[in-house]
């Protein structure tokens, strides 16, 4: 029992000898420990910061003018005729009008709005810019028939580049010129998606998570 009591005493002892190398070792580990947590927070960081970088360089490379060819032809006849003393008297004029036409459609990738949520990892597409259609025709006229008291004027010619370009708008309608376009739309985007993807990202547009190319298409309409 004594040997018990005296070593208590010793143990003690020990331990008030060794106390400030007790502190030192406590102190180094506490350092230690901070040392890795900023490190590993640190690490995060750049990674996130890196992972940004990325993706808004991707939507930058995307950014470009897509533009879709298409040529369309027809032939109109365009007729018109004045009337004079209750309709006895008339003076026609008229004209063949050959039509060829080149029309793009294009998207200007450039105009995309977006938004980085760093925090939950996700890309927001917030606005896609519309088609634009550019009807470029080529009007040549033949069989032109008029008289001094019904000449051709400017304001036919006007007349007649209405009449083509609605005519054409309509083709261009029921052609599959739009639908190219907007399948070379999708897969410009569908860059973004690959990056998010690989990434650990989420990529969304109007509330949909986009998550394969087809996902564009129930979102983008002609």
């Amino acid at each position: 029992m004594t040997q018990n009591k005296d070593n208590k005493p010793n143990f003690f002892r020990t331990i008030a000898k060794n106390r400030k190398l007790i502190l030192l070792a406590l102190l180094v580990i506490f350092l230690f420990l901070g040392y890795r947590y900023y490190n590993s927070n640190k690490e995060d960081t750049s990674t996130l910061d890196y992972n940004t970088n990325l993706i808004q360089q991707q939507i930058l490379n995307v950014g470009k003018l897509v533009v879709t060819e298409g040529h369309f032809a027809e032939v109109i006849t365009y007729k018109d005729k004045d009337k004079y003393l209750m309709d006895m008297i008339s003076f026609e004029k008229k004209a063949i009008v050959i039509v060829n036409a080149d029309v793009t459609v294009a998207y200007d990738l450039h105009l995309i709005k977006y938004d980085i949520d760093e925090k939950n990892k996700t890309i927001t597409i917030k606005n896609i810019p519309k088609e634009e259609i550019k009807i470029s025709p080529d009007l040549q006229y033949f069989d032109v028939q008029q008289s001094k008291m019904n000449p051709f004027t400017a304001e036919d010619y006007n007349k007649i580049n209405k009449i083509v370009k609605a005519n054409l708008a309509k083709k261009i309608e029921k052609s599959s010129l739009k639908s190219n376009a907007q399948n070379r739309l999708i897969s410009e985007l569908s860059k973004i998606l690959i990056i998010t993807n690989t990434m650990g990202w989420k990529l969304q547009y109007e509330g949909l998570e986009i998550q394969k190319e087809t996902d564009f298409n129930q979102k983008i309409k002609l």
